[in-house]
């Protein structure tokens, strides 16, 4: 954890440093921000009340609670722009295709063996966090995803990208740190990310 928070340290000038540090949620519009992380949640049920804003809610942190699957009402919460699910026991996510403007997803520490199919649904999206789950493999979706500009992969189970990685070129920032990349591929991906800052 030391060693990455250093690395964003280098990297402050990105947005898409994903221990981001506490003033970034300042970079969000104007609306309602809800903080919910660490209570072991399992069901937003006995917090319905801070989601009252609905539509209204634009960040919603979920970190660090024991939801096993993506609460219902997330899906209904359509001015999300920013959504936290770090550390929690996930490993699907349902239809995400209302959530039209969220931008940022962290889903850091779950279990998520695929990167879920329901963020190709999402038009605007621009980060994704996705380390320390058992993924092995980037799906060609999204290679070829327009937009993005912060991906994150640190600590999977990936060895390899897929050979065309053109729609990456946009890439402030793409974190591979701590995988298991021969240093071919390593040199590949330089190769085809010249403008994009790379941590291995």
């Amino acid at each position: 954890m030391t060693k990455m928070i250093a690395v964003c340290a280098a990297l402050a000038l990105f947005a898409g440093c994903f221990y981001e540090p506490v003033p970034a949620y300042k970079e969000l519009p104007e609306g309602a921000h809800v903080y919910l992380g660490g209570r072991g949640l399992v069901s937003l049920d006995g917090v319905k009340d801070a989601l009252a804003a609905g539509p209204a809610i634009v960040y919603l942190n979920l970190d660090r609670n024991a939801l096993a699957t993506l609460p219902p009402e997330i899906p209904s919460l359509t001015g999300l722009k920013w959504l936290r699910l770090n550390e929690n026991k996930l490993s699907a996510l349902p239809p995400l295709s209302q959530l039209s403007q969220l931008r940022r997803i962290y889903l850091r520490g779950n279990r998520f063996t695929s990167v879920p199919e329901a963020l190709k649904e999402l038009p605007a999206l621009t980060d994704i966090e996705l380390s320390e789950n058992p993924i092995s493999e980037v799906p060609q979706w999204l290679a070829e995803k327009q937009g993005l500009k912060n991906l994150s992969f640190n600590r999977t189970a990936l060895k390899r990208l897929p050979e065309d990685l053109s729609a990456w070129r946009s890439l402030a920032s793409l974190q591979l740190g701590d995988l298991s990349l021969p240093k071919e591929e390593m040199a590949r991906i330089r190769a085809a990310l010249p403008s994009t800052a790379i941590v291995f």
